[in-house]
């Protein structure tokens, strides 16, 4: 639809806002009334572009943003645009990064509270593009998952840190190893069959992998994730709702979970030393895990009187910067971490 002569963005906004309230009349169709819904993307000239086909690509970009983000309407924004230079640049550069195995997994230790003893980790990729720099995950994750990417680099980062936990058991170091799932590793139908396939090759006992998956990630599509967990629950992995509390928080889901631990946002365990509110989540979350039989698992420690707040609720394990940042495979062999809540250290 071109539109022409507007004032700014926010008269382009009224117009869309118009075009869905018009196509959400309903719609007869013999004995049925059928409800339509549209998802609608604005970009406006000259600001986005000065050509027609430019406008149209933007226009397309914006309102698949109103659709991944259930927005309605959504005006183009450039540095959410994957088809930008940069990201066009940075895809390319994945593939041949993944392809190479150029990519780093780094490995943040989690410790038990009641012993104080550093008992699993949590495996975490990491890319330093030769021109760029450093990469932030938050910004090579989301196009792994915007791509086809995001399959190899799974792949890449449970082979990697299977291995790396053979090798440390070999050296008398018996850790847990948590890798993160994304919400398209999840749905892949063949993923219970590779995590098998990794763990036989690997020589490590299922029940040394923690697989942690998000609320969201569940909630894409519950039927179908929940029976792939209950195929990874049947081989021995072990499993984690990651960043409990931010997304859905449907306990009608979790209830029918085959999971062991809830691994609590830190976003709730920052400030619960200084928010009553935040420390009431908190405590009612670990009473929670706690009822239905899971551990809970705090994460974002990065102070000792929070450490020591968090034992005192009864939390089962902590991880945090107070405690270890992530780091190479080789450091944690030499590693002697020992957190009690009262002589929590951090090491040097």
């Amino acid at each position: 639809m071109l539109v022409p002569a507007l004032p700014d963005w926010d008269a382009a906004v009224e117009v869309g806002r118009l075009v869905r309230a018009t196509l959400g009349q309903p719609l007869p169709i013999e004995q049925l009334e059928l409800a339509v819904t549209g998802s609608i993307g604005i970009a406006l000239g000259p600001d986005h572009g000065s050509d027609p086909d430019l406008l149209l690509q933007r226009a397309d970009v914006a309102m698949y943003q109103a659709k991944e983000g259930h927005s309605s309407i959504e005006v183009y924004a450039a540095e959410r645009d994957q088809y930008s230079p940069r990201r066009l640049a940075l895809v390319g550069a994945l593939r041949a990064a993944i392809e190479q195995r150029e990519l780093t997994v780094v490995y943040q230790p989690k410790v038990e509270l009641a012993s104080g003893q550093m008992v699993g980790v949590e495996a975490l990729v990491r890319w330093h593009h030769p021109e760029h720099g450093p990469v932030p995950p938050d910004e090579f994750i989301p196009i792994a998952e915007s791509t086809a990417l995001i399959q190899p680099l799974g792949q890449f980062v449970l082979e990697t840190a299977l291995n790396q936990a053979r090798r440390w058991q070999d050296a008398g170091l018996c850790l847990h190893v948590a890798v993160n799932l994304s919400v398209r590793n999840l749905l892949e139908p063949t993923l219970v069959d590779r995590v098998a396939e990794l763990l036989r090759r690997s020589g490590i006992t299922p029940s040394t992998l923690t697989l942690e998956i998000t609320e969201s990630g569940v909630m894409t599509d519950p039927e179908a994730a929940i029976a792939v967990l209950w195929g990874l629950r049947r081989i021995g992995v072990r499993l984690s709702v990651d960043d409990f509390g931010t997304g859905y928080s449907s306990l009608a889901y979790l209830k029918r979970l085959p999971v062991d631990e809830v691994k609590l946002d830190k976003s709730f365990v920052l400030n619960m030393t200084a928010d009553k509110h935040d420390a009431a989540i908190v405590r009612s979350t670990i009473e929670l895990a706690h009822n239905l039989g899971l551990q809970l698992v705090a994460e974002g420690i990065e102070d000792q009187e929070t450490l020591e707040l968090l034992a005192a609720l009864g939390c089962d394990l902590a991880q945090g910067y107070h405690l270890a940042r992530p780091m190479q495979a080789d450091q944690l062999v030499h590693l002697r971490l020992h957190a009690s809540p009262s002589t929590a250290s951090r090491p040097a």
